[in-house]
């Protein structure tokens, strides 16, 4: 054997013995993740970022009167098409944290605020007593830069300067958009555009 070969096969010996310690490495976080998961959604299905496509307004809407906008609360996307049909929008979006603080139906834009207050309602005042009763507009503002009241109190569709919670569920109810989408949506939809959440 020469120098060389012994050298090739010293490298891959290393990098068997590398991948087999990465391997057994990962193996106890990814099944805490996977056992988590199964903590926290027991019987879901599992979707990754192939949920997050293009849809059709058709199944969801009689029509496109005042616009109409779709929230996915699984793949975690909102959908938004104007009234003409030449407008398409996807977003990602975060969703409430769990199922009892989920709501799902239809309901509408009763009103457009550019740089919302925040103030918390009487049930997360409950959940967390040591909350502020009232955020004025600004960076330290749940609501971020733009909000879309809906008909539902309490519920609405804002921004957020916390970008990491978008994609998550990560809400105590409403649906939250990166600030620039928000702008965007804002701009796009007005007081009457129709809300299906599913």
């Amino acid at each position: 054997m020469t120098d060389r070969t012994k050298t090739g096969m010293s490298r891959r010996a290393l990098l068997v013995t590398g991948a087999a310690a990465l391997g057994a490495a990962a193996s106890p976080a990814l099944a805490q993740t996977i056992e988590f998961e199964k903590q926290v959604n027991p019987g879901t299905v599992r979707r990754n970022i192939s949920a997050f496509r293009m849809l059709h307004w058709q199944p969801y809407f009689d029509d496109l009167k005042n616009g109409a906008i779709l929230v996915d609360t699984i793949s975690r996307a909102l959908h938004f098409w104007s009234e003409d049909g030449q407008t398409y929008k996807l977003y990602p979006t975060s969703v409430p944290l769990s199922e009892e603080l989920t709501r799902r139906g239809r309901t509408r834009v009763v009103r457009k605020v550019e740089g919302p207050s925040w103030r918390p309602t009487p049930s997360m005042k409950k959940r967390y007593p040591d909350w502020p009763d009232y955020v004025p507009p600004g960076p330290d503002n749940p609501l971020g830069t733009h909000a879309l009241y809906l008909s539902w109190q309490y519920y609405r569709i804002h921004g957020t300067h916390d970008t990491r919670k978008i994609g998550r569920r990560s809400s105590n109810g409403c649906i939250g958009l990166y600030n620039e989408h928000i702008q965007e949506l804002f701009n796009l939809a007005k007081v009457g555009t129709q809300v299906l959440l599913i």
